[in-house]
């Protein structure tokens, strides 16, 4: 599988990433179908499969439910190249998201992820923001405590995972990358994922599908066309729909390439 260069952090990821939500988490969700979760064998026969594939990216998050923690009993028993994306921030628990950017709280949340993870250094974290990331940038120590943390050797690469574009053109100045919405129903991003390929930063972008309201054959070229990304990416618990969606993206690439 060809990869791409994540802006200047030294990693590569494929042109889709496995959005890693359904594998721990089926309450209060955006998706328009309700689901179960996999159980253990289920999620392994699932990850298996996207390597098989040739995908290489899994995001994660605390907010993700049994996520993190299924994706490091996989990782304990597969010896696998794979980077994995995490982040900071946003807790769920009894139904309910809270959220947290003190500092105690970001090392913690970062202490947490390297122990479920099974990972001695975390390849990227980003901060999880609800709507005013804005004031969470300006008005918390959340930064500088990741840029401590990975001054220390705990994390690779640096980043956002916000909702506004000014939260995300204010994050430039730091990120080494950015998490961005950003589909045919929302090209609000569109000048900052630009200015941030220009300027070394990776770009992720996140609901390409709209959580699964968009056709794949339309969405999926339309990001990975756009300049500036790297990567888009995709959940999901089917692995041929994963798969679909991957040869749309190389097929883009293929078109791209001539």
């Amino acid at each position: 599988m060809h990869t791409r260069p994540l802006g200047n952090t030294g990693l590569s990821v494929g042109p889709i990433g496995f959005g890693a939500f359904k594998i721990g988490r089926n309450a209060k969700t955006k998706y328009p179908s309700a689901y179960d979760l996999p159980d253990e064998a289920g999620v392994a026969r699932l990850l298996d499969g996207l390597i098989d594939l040739g995908i290489c990216h899994f995001d994660t998050a605390p907010a993700y439910g049994l996520s993190e923690e299924r994706i490091g009993n996989w990782l304990a028993q597969r010896s696998a190249s794979v980077v994995i994306s995490t982040k900071v921030g946003e807790l769920f628990a009894n139904g309910e998201s809270r959220y947290v950017f003190d500092e105690l709280s970001v090392r913690t949340s970062v202490a947490n992820s390297l122990r479920l993870l099974r990972r001695d250094v975390l390849d990227m974290v980003l901060i999880h923001t609800p709507a005013n990331d804005v004031e969470v940038l300006t008005e918390t120590p959340v930064v500088e405590t990741l840029r401590a943390l990975q001054e220390a050797g705990d994390i690779r690469a640096i980043g956002l995972s916000g909702k506004t574009p000014e939260g995300a053109m204010l994050a430039l100045d730091w990120a080494d990358v950015l998490m961005v919405e950003f589909n045919t129903d929302d090209q609000s991003h569109g000048d900052v994922m630009q200015l941030a390929g220009q300027r070394g930063s990776g770009v992720l972008v996140k609901k390409g599908l709209a959580s699964g309201h968009l056709p794949a054959e339309e969405a999926i070229p339309f990001v990975l066309n756009q300049a500036g990304v790297t990567s888009l990416v995709v959940g999901g618990l089917n692995l041929q729909h994963m798969a679909e969606n991957l040869k749309i993206a190389c097929r883009c690439g293929e078109t791209n390439s001539r």
